[in-house]
């Protein structure tokens, strides 16, 4: 695939994510508005920690959906029609199997949900039935999501995303109607679930339709080789998978066990700003992982790193100034949305960014990681990463309460993949010395925890009504990063070639525009 291509998809699936994204963002926010307003944040602590109980089930795929998606690179640039049959026919019955695996643990565990709830469950609700329309909602989406995975291999998400937004918008305006209407936290749910399912029908039929030689009868069987090889990166991604549910998934389940339900509905308004602009972010570099593997399948090791500096300046760019935003702004937020009594102090909203920051800027490297297939590197270190979170969470937890668990989670990062990931991808990947990479991770923590440094100052003077005060700190901490980051960056190679390749997608998207309205 020729590099026009790859951006003329990269930025399909970035223009596609974004255009659902705002009307999706306004109704989610409306909601969670009406939820805060209609029930109790026991539920929304309820939503976070099963939520995050059926996240950790998902480990039953062990990592294979991240195997497809290298696998099928190859095949798609090669248009290889059988090979991409044989994988799809494979992955199939692998994602059946999950699914009833999935179903089957997370029935076992129904027996041990007061113990988790440790006394605070006090709404009316049945725990057993609420608990049995989250497992049946992740259980049942497991006999579609392989050919999901196809359309996103195939720089296609645009499709998947179109189609996702279509019903979760949908999803939105009927809770809101009914969450007026009833109060009724379970009509709530099965709204989601049947959401769910509609989407998962509807994707699997547009692929289907995309590729009609997947449904074939004739299909060769994946020769033994090659589904050997695959359970050979599923075993390696397994450890990475097994890290990232328990680092980034139990904090709602020691907090719960620790403080109780209500404090994780606390957290959740804030998380809930973060996950927005993560979402944003995510459609951004989502949006480039499949033409970042066409291009690491075609092009020189010299061509790589290049790429991954622009890339991994943007990253820091990006996921830097919103990282400012939520430390200073989120509050404010959280206070004019959902009430005054739903606000949590300073210190959690700074935690959170500081998390928020070093995930996101991990975005170019495990892009980079996936894409090469360098699945077998730092597989046990990640074990360890989960130990010392789970360790430190309990241990912090216990003293300083929600900050503690957040704090541990951060540390645990720190300590492990955050240095060894990026390691792996310029030694084995890249083929060149990891301490570039350190030198400009610390050049950019510094330029961030200036700009930090300068808002905290600038923001701490501001004591005004509170819609103003919202909109003084925005301006805050959208000017001074900005400019400070200039500053510092703007004569980097990386920042030259990004605003080049930044101009180019402009003018493409500005000639997709004009192309639609002269056709409408």
């Amino acid at each position: 695939m020729n590099e026009k291509s790859r951006t003329h998809n990269s930025i399909l699936n970035i223009m596609v994510g974004f255009g659902g994204y705002g009307l999706n963002l306004l109704l989610s926010f409306i909601c969670r508005i009406i939820f805060t307003r209609t029930l109790t944040a026991e539920y929304l602590g309820v939503n976070g920690l099963f939520g995050d109980i059926l996240t950790m089930l998902s480990l039953a795929d062990l990592g294979i959906g991240t195997a497809i998606v290298y696998a099928l690179y190859k095949p798609l640039a090669d248009k290889n029609e059988d090979k991409i049959a044989s994988l799809v026919q494979f992955f199939g019955k692998v994602y059946r199997i999950i699914g009833l695996v999935v179903a089957g643990i997370g029935l076992c565990l129904i027996p041990f949900l007061p113990a988790l709830m440790n006394g605070s469950w006090t709404i009316p609700e049945n725990l057993y039935v609420i608990y049995l329309i989250f497992l049946f909602n992740t259980a049942s989406s497991y006999f579609f999501t392989y050919r999901t995975t196809l359309l996103t291999a195939d720089q296609k998400n645009y499709l998947v995303v179109g189609v996702h937004y279509v019903f979760i918008i949908a999803q939105n305006i009927v809770q809101i109607i009914l969450l007026i209407v009833t109060h009724n936290f379970l009509l709530y749910l099965l709204i989601q679930l049947i959401a769910t399912l509609l989407y998962n029908f509807t994707i699997s039929y547009i692929a289907k339709k995309q590729y009609p030689f997947i449904v074939g009868k004739k299909i060769t069987p994946l020769p033994k080789e090659e589904r050997m090889q695959i359970a050979k990166d599923t075993k390696s991604l397994l450890f990475y998978k097994l890290s990232g549910v328990l680092v980034n998934n139990t904090d709602n389940i020691i907090i719960t066990s620790i403080r109780g339900l209500v404090q994780v509905g606390l957290l959740s308004n804030y998380t809930l700003f973060s996950g927005i602009l993560n979402s944003m972010l995510g459609f951004v570099f989502n949006g480039l992982t499949a033409s970042i593997g066409n291009f690491n399948a075609q092009e020189s090791d010299e061509r790589k790193l290049h790429l991954f500096h622009t890339i991994n300046l943007a990253n820091f760019w990006l996921f830097g100034w919103c990282a400012i935003g939520i430390a200073f702004v989120s509050s404010q937020l959280v206070h004019l949305c959902f009430g005054e009594d739903y606000m949590m102090n300073l210190a959690i909203p700074i935690i959170l960014a500081f998390n928020f920051y070093m995930v996101g800027m991990q975005n170019a490297v495990l892009s980079f990681k996936t894409t090469l297939g360098l699945f077998k590197y730092g597989q046990y270190i990640l074990i360890i990463t989960a130990l010392i979170n789970i360790g430190l969470s309990l241990l912090l937890g216990h003293f300083w309460g929600v900050f503690g668990v957040l704090l541990a989670t951060a540390i645990s990062r720190a300590v492990t993949n955050t240095w060894y990931e990026p390691y792996a991808v310029f030694k084995h990947g890249l083929h060149v010395k990891p301490a570039l990479y350190l030198k400009r991770y610390l050049f950019y923590l510094i330029i961030l925890l200036i700009s930090g440094g300068i808002c905290y100052f600038l923001c701490s003077l501001v004591e005004i009504t509170l819609l103003i005060d919202i909109i003084v700190k925005f301006i805050i901490c959208s000017i001074v990063p900005n400019l400070v980051f200039w500053i510092f960056l703007h004569k980097q190679a990386e920042y030259k070639d990004g605003i080049g390749m930044l101009k180019h997608a402009v003018s493409l998207i500005g000639g997709k525009i004009k192309h639609i309205l002269h056709r409408g």
